[in-house]
C-alpha cells in the first residue's frame, strides 16, 4: 500500500456542530498527500451521522467508533498514531478548523530544515460566546528555528507555548521513543508529548495564522478551568519535567511560582470552593524559597499599584 506523507487524525467526542467544518477544512488542503483517520469516542450527539457522510471519501483510510469511552483524548491520539502510515502526523482536533494552506506551509518549512521533527504555526482563538477572534502569536518572525536542546526552556516553561494541538505536525518515527506518560493526563498530555518529541529533534515555527482554536462551553478544557483541575495537571507536568526531562531546579522553581501567580491573579470565574482547594494544592507544592519569591512579587505589585495615577487604578480593579 502506498505511503502518504501526512496522516491526519481527527479524534472526536461530542462535537457534531463543528465536525463538518473541521473535516472539510482538512480535505480542502492545497497539499494533498495525506490520509485521514477519524476516531469517535462514543459521542452521545449525532457525530456518527456526520462522520458517515465521509465513509467513501478516497482520503479517509479509517473510521473507528469506540465501544466504550476512553476517558482521555490522549488515548485516542495513541490509537490514531498507531494506525498512521504517514511520515508526518497531524492531530486535527474535531472542534477546530484551519486555513487551506496549513499543511503546505508547515511541510515546506520543515523541508528547509531536515533536522526538524516538530513544526507548528500561530493560532487564532475563536470565542463562540461573543464571536471574537484573538491572535496567539507563536513567533514574531515569519519563521523560527529552535534547536532541540533549547525548545523546552524557550517555549514550554513556565507555560505550554503550543496553545493548540491542531497547530502542530510531527514525525511519526519520533513517536516510538515517546513514553506513554502523556496518556495518563486529561489536559496536559500534549505538553508532555511536545516536550519529549522536542528532545529528539529540532523545531520549526511558522508565524502565519493558519489554525483556528475554538473556545466553547462544552469544551473539556473550559470545564477543567472552571473547577481548577488544570492546575493540578500543570504542577504534575512541571514535576515530570524536573524529574525526568532534566529542567533545572531554578527553572522549576520559577515555573511553579509563575503558575501560582497566574492562578492568584486570574479573573476566571471559578466554581464555588475551587479557589480554596487550588490555593491549598499550590501551597502543598511550593517550597519555602518559592513562597519568599511570591511575597517579593506581591509586595512589588502592591507598591506599583499604590503609586499609580488614580485614573490608571480603575483598570486594575
Amino acid at each position: 500500500m502506498m505511503k502518504n506523507l501526512v496522516s491526519i487524525i481527527i479524534p472526536n467526542y461530542n462535537h457534531a456542530p463543528y465536525l463538518k467544518q473541521r473535516i472539510d477544512s482538512v480535505l480542502g488542503q492545497t497539499f494533498q498527500d495525506f490520509e485521514v483517520i477519524i476516531l469517535d469516542d462514543v459521542s452521545p450527539d449525532n457525530s456518527k451521522e456526520i462522520i458517515e457522510q465521509y465513509r467513501s471519501h478516497p482520503k479517509v483510510s479509517h473510521i473507528i467508533y469506540n465501544e466504550e469511552n476512553s476517558g482521555s483524548t490522549f488515548k485516542q491520539w495513541k490509537k490514531g498514531i498507531d494506525l498512521a502510515r504517514g511520515e508526518w502526523v497531524w492531530i486535527a482536533e474535531s472542534d477546530d478548523w484551519c486555513e487551506n494552506t496549513f499543511l503546505e506551509n508547515l511541510i515546506n518549512l520543515s523541508e528547509k530544515h531536515p533536522s526538524v521533527g516538530l513544526a507548528y504555526c500561530s493560532s487564532v482563538f475563536f470565542n463562540e460566546s461573543d464571536n471574537s477572534l484573538t491572535p496567539q502569536i507563536a513567533t514574531k518572525n515569519i519563521s523560527e528555528f529552535i534547536l532541540s536542546n533549547e525548545f523546552i526552556h524557550q517555549k514550554l516553561i513556565p507555560f505550554n507555548g503550543i496553545v493548540n494541538a491542531s497547530a502542530v505536525i510531527f514525525k511519526k518515527a519520533l513517536y516510538y521513543n515517546v513514553s506513554n506518560h502523556y496518556t495518563s493526563f486529561k489536559l496536559a498530555g500534549d505538553w508532555i508529548f511536545w516536550a519529549e518529541i522536542s528532545q529528539m529533534a529540532d523545531v520549526a515555527i511558522c508565524g502565519k495564522f493558519l489554525n483556528y482554536f475554538r473556545q466553547h462551553d462544552i469544551k473539556v478544557s473550559m470545564n477543567s478551568l472552571k473547577n481548577g483541575f488544570n492546575y493540578k495537571e500543570e504542577i504534575d507536568t512541571l514535576k515530570y519535567f524536573k524529574s525526568t526531562l532534566g529542567i533545572s531546579e531554578e527553572a522549576y522553581n520559577q515555573s511553579l511560582v509563575k503558575q501560582y501567580l497566574r492562578f492568584k491573579y486570574n479573573k476566571f470565574p471559578f466554581n464555588e470552593g475551587v479557589i480554596d482547594r487550588t490555593e491549598k494544592l499550590f501551597q502543598e507544592n511550593l517550597s519555602l524559597y518559592q513562597r519568599k519569591e511570591i511575597r517579593k512579587i506581591d509586595l512589588k505589585n502592591k507598591l506599583e499599584y499604590k503609586y499609580l495615577p488614580k485614573f490608571l487604578k480603575l483598570f486594575f480593579k
